[in-house]
């Protein structure tokens, strides 16, 4: 494993010692071989990049939004870099004449749109504290995130304005200023104002700013630019807080990474903007292109839409997550096997052939051009007919689709991972290199990685297949969460962030999440599931001993194998008139259906959300015990080989859930 293709070794690894378990040796991306980047020239904060961008491209298309003409969505309208600017300095300008001075803290809270960027931008040229606020974290989020940052002004997507309102009176103590991205209903107005605070449309809020000035503060790489919140294993959201540098290090990092592939990005370049700017991935990709000089259009907001969005503003570098891409790899084949056998055997014919030739070492744009011209030209055409890197980021991507899309997009398939903590883009998968299907890629050249050994996992960091937990060194780290310094030194030890991700190095130095350490994962829709939590939940159902809560990021819902408490299963059938013996009524159907609404009716009353209910359940006579090594002394459960254990059993209630 000593030499890997896209890795430089920049430390050995170390032995386990006093309780620490043993680490991997230290390494970083070849393209970082002679050091990472230097700072970009002038670049000390994210102002700085909008700043810069508009000075090289002011009147370059910026932010674009679909005209609706006669209620029918028209071409993409534009708002150049100049005329954001002087938004920008108006929106600031009003923040400053409320009286909201440099480190106070600016909500925003909507979906993407001008506006979002705009309000944006007006807190980095003020050096205020950015806290997007979002509600899939939880009805309670919002509020919670209000009061624990102390948000003093809102800006607010006009239909989220009731949602703001549901959150007094406990944040009236914070929130002085709300700023509408359009209008305010006047019986809203009313209610805002009844508790004491200002309100002001988008048009109001901009005249405030008309006529006054305010001097820019100077600004460092210290300064902390946004905080994001992030769903933590105890139930509350976690403050990460990003610093200007975290942000410039990360795309310095990601410049380099395009040059060494030969896919520079220019002012050319359009990006759609549908991912949330809440989240990390979105934010960061989008300053990149604001860097650049580059264009941004956004959706309408309606996922049935997208593909429709995407074929108007023909974007050239395409950001998902796996959610949308299975929607369109699943709408291609649909189309396929509709398509009659002529086509269909056409297409599998220049499929293999393609895909042979990519296996050999060709690169996709020359793996085949006439079975690009002939056949997938029109897959590129419904992305619009520009992509020409297509990122996927925030769960894993299925290696069928990764595939098929390789060969059928007529575009580079990339495979990111990071977190909100690395600010995003840790590692990504390189363009022409097949080998990297499944896996995310090696490091991005601004960062340090080695893997910790977990013992207790079985997991060994110097085995000759190299795995344990994925720790990060660097500059784009985060700065620790707000206001909770305990949780910050669990997770930074001596200078590395551990992920709680358990990776694996492949031997060309590209890296495989293989596990999660913490029992907290994700759905393939990008949603969090504490399991750990929601077993102590379900296990207050009376009629259940134990139950084993699972999912994973390639499936969109949980199922669960249980223990039914015997004398209940029993009293119940009794009473049903439905006869046979303990064993029996576990395989029973109605029993399934009678435990799983039992598990529902908990869910609905302990509020829980949608991702969250079990969908299929396995009852298992036999409790989980140690004999068959899938629980501790303690009764704790042992996830993975729970997994291994009832593998078959867990594929087939997937299987059979899908089923129409």
């Amino acid at each position: 494993m000593s030499q890997m293709k896209y890795l430089i070794q920049v430390e050995e690894s170390k032995a386990a010692i006093d309780g620490r378990p043993s680490i991997g040796p230290v390494y970083r991306s070849i393209f970082a071989k002679d050091g990472f980047p230097l700072p970009i020239e002038g670049l000390d904060s994210c102002w700085d990049i909008f700043r810069l961008s508009v000075e090289r491209n002011p009147g370059n298309r910026m932010l674009g939004r679909r005209e609706i003409v006669n209620g029918k969505a028209g071409k993409y309208v534009w708002l150049t870099y100049k005329e954001v600017y002087d938004m920008v300095i108006k929106i600031g300008n009003s923040l400053r004449s409320r009286g909201f001075e440099e480190g106070a803290k600016c909500g925003i809270y909507g979906a993407n749109c001008s506006e979002w960027i705009i309000s944006m931008e007006a807190c980095n040229a003020h050096g205020l504290y950015c806290v997007p606020l979002y509600d899939t974290l939880g009805a309670g989020a919002v509020e919670f995130i209000i009061c624990h940052a102390e948000i003093s002004v809102v800006f607010v997507e006009e239909k989220k304005l009731p949602e703001v309102l549901k959150t007094f009176p406990s944040t009236t103590k914070y929130l002085k200023t709300i700023v509408s991205f359009g209008k305010v209903a006047p019986n809203l107005k009313e209610e805002f104002e009844k508790y004491g605070l200002e309100i002001f449309s988008w048009d109001e809020f901009l005249l405030l700013g008309e006529n006054q000035h305010f001097d820019l503060p100077v600004k460092k790489k210290s300064d902390i630019s946004t905080i994001m919140y992030t769903s933590g294993t105890t139930g509350d959201p976690k403050g990460v807080m990003i610093s200007n540098k975290s942000i410039i290090s990360l795309i310095a990092g990601v410049q380099r990474l395009l040059e060494s592939v030969n896919e520079e990005m220019n002012a050319k370049d359009v990006y759609l903007s549908y991912l949330p700017l809440a989240h990390i991935f979105d934010r960061v990709l989008e300053e990149l292109f604001i860097l650049h000089g580059a264009s941004i259009g956004f959706w309408r907001g309606d996922v049935k839409l997208l593909v429709e969005d995407i074929g108007e503003l023909k974007p050239s570098i395409f950001c998902a997550v796996p959610r949308v891409l299975d929607r369109i790899y699943a709408g291609l084949t649909q189309r396929l096997d509709a398509g009659g056998f002529f086509r269909k055997t056409l297409f599998n014919l220049a499929y293999s052939h393609k895909y042979g030739n990519m296996q050999k070492g060709h690169k996709h744009g020359e793996a085949s051009p006439i079975c690009d011209k002939l056949v997938f030209s029109k897959v590129k055409q419904g992305l619009g007919g520009n992509v020409r890197l297509i990122l996927s980021g925030a769960a894993p991507l299925a290696t069928h689709v990764e595939a098929f899309l390789r060969v059928v997009a007529c575009a580079h398939v990339l495979q990111g991972y990071g977190l909100t903590e690395t600010c995003a883009g840790t590692f990504v998968s390189l363009p022409n290199e097949l080998s990297m299907l499944g896996t995310v890629g090696p490091p991005v050249p601004n960062v340090d990685v080695c893997l910790e050994s977990v013992p207790e996992m079985g997991y060994d960091a110097l085995s000759t297949t190299p795995r344990g937990e994925i720790c990060v060194r660097g500059e784009p780290l985060f700065s620790g969460y707000y206001k909770r310094d305990d949780l910050t030194n669990e997770v930074m030890i001596d200078g590395w962030f551990h992920t709680g991700d358990i990776g694996e190095w492949q031997s060309d130095g590209s890296l495989k999440i293989i596990d999660r350490k913490k029992n907290i994962f994700k759905l393939s829709q990008g949603e969090y599931v504490a399991v750990e939590n929601l077993e102590n939940i379900y296990g207050l159902v009376s009629a259940i001993d134990m139950i084993w809560v699972y999912g994973n990021s390639f499936e969109s819902f949980l199922v669960a194998v249980a223990n039914p408490n015997k004398l209940a299963l029993e009293r119940w059938a009794k009473e049903n008139g439905i006869e046979g013996d303990f064993d029996s009524l576990c395989e029973d159907k109605r029993a399934k259906d009678y435990l799983l609404g039992e598990l529902n009716k908990i869910a609905k009353e302990k509020k829980l959300k949608g991702f969250e209910f079990i969908k299929a359940i396995h009852l298992d006579p036999l409790p989980f015990d140690m004999e068959r090594d899938l629980i501790t002394p303690t009764y704790k459960k042992k996830r993975p080989q729970l997994l291994k254990y009832y593998k078959n059993v867990i594929d087939s209630m997937y299987k059979n859930s899908k089923k129409p």
